[in-house]
């Protein structure tokens, strides 16, 4: 029984609310009943449990595993970083893009840290195997606009990305500045800057905001009159942000049951931790014939090191930790994405 739901007593005398043909044998009928019954929706594979990155002292004491929590939103923050696939140049004050997008990023399925993944075959992290596939898939849908205001060749873009296996989906929103474009005739590539943030939703037990700068340069190629292509690349800082809500490690015992009472005491909730940095280098091109386009972009994330230096302490915090009192270090392995994008320009 899920927390805080009524206990429900069947009547003999009231109907079902989902009728049963009198004929259908009773083993299909049980488990037809199952399924259209109303309950709580079950997580997916790539959902996140976060009661599992804890150390259980004893049976009333539960520490949260603060570096474990750091390197976890460190991957997965690149995984659900804004998307890039655009080259320097803008779309002009009357273009307009829509695109869809699909990307695959590498992460450690080894890390003690990603048995937070609903999926894990090892959800107490003592078999030392992998807790689930190495990548992990994003798709998203985007627009995007060339503006004149407040500045010539602005461009603004918006989307949803979903993550593949879960039911996470985040809101991206980004503004980019081309400081140099159009010279297609010469020798020289345009340039342009761009801001964007990724905010996750439907996750209840964290908040992750991805905050992103980038600088690229392109240059366009027109190939036979007809197809235009725009090789691109640059350099990336993100800044990851999490946030932790209140986290019930033990959601299979209800506290409202006769002698579970004590069980509402173990709820925890991470402290905040200071922001996490992780850099990103990106490739790639944009092939466009007429109104459709393709992209094609690789980027390389490098491996996390950002500490969250607590006041008072000079304590790095290990493995199985026995207090929330020590400096947590960004352990992310590196990371690779490879990303597709398809659309039509205006």
């Amino acid at each position: 029984m899920s927390r805080g739901s009524p206990r429900l007593t069947p009547s003999r005398t009231s109907p079902s609310p989902w009728p049963i043909p009198a004929k259908l044998p009773l083993a299909p009928a049980l488990a037809l009943a199952a399924l259209l019954a109303p309950g709580a929706a079950a997580a997916d594979v790539n959902d996140l449990v976060l009661g599992r990155l804890t150390n259980r002292v004893d049976a009333t004491t539960i520490v949260p595993q603060n570096a474990e929590l750091r390197s976890l939103a460190s991957q997965l923050g690149v995984v659900l970083a804004p998307h890039l696939l655009t080259p320097a140049d803008t779309l002009g004050f009357g273009g307009f893009q829509l695109t869809v997008d699909y990307a695959a990023t590498t992460i450690d399925p080894r890390a003690a840290y990603w048995r937070a993944r609903a999926g894990s075959s090892d959800p107490a992290g003592t078999e030392g195997t992998a807790h689930g596939p190495g990548t992990l898939g994003t798709f998203g849908f985007f627009a995007r606009k060339g503006f004149w205001f407040p500045l010539p060749s602005f461009e603004i873009g918006a989307g949803a990305v979903h993550l593949v296996d879960s039911r996470i989906w985040t809101g991206q929103l980004y503004a980019k500045l081309a400081l140099h474009e159009g010279y297609s005739s010469l020798p020289l590539p345009s340039l342009a800057v761009r801001g964007a943030v990724s905010r996750m939703m439907q996750q209840r037990e964290l908040d992750l905001t991805v905050a992103s700068l980038d600088v690229t340069l392109s240059k366009h190629v027109g190939v036979g009159g007809t197809w235009r292509f725009d090789p691109f690349a640059g350099w990336n800082l993100l800044m990851i942000v999490p946030r932790s809500e209140v986290i019930d490690p033990t959601p299979q015992i209800d506290p409202l049951e006769p002698m579970q009472q004590a069980d509402s005491q173990l709820s925890f909730v991470f402290a905040d931790q200071a922001n996490i940095y992780r850099h990103r280098i990106f490739f790639g091109a944009k092939l466009q014939y007429y109104v459709v386009q393709l992209t094609l972009e690789a980027s390389f994330a490098l491996a996390g090191s950002s500490l969250d230096d607590r006041i008072g302490t000079t304590d790095r915090c290990t493995a199985a930790s026995t207090t929330t009192n020590c400096d947590a270090q960004d352990t992310a392995a590196a990371q690779r994405t490879l990303s597709l994008s398809a659309g039509v320009d205006f």
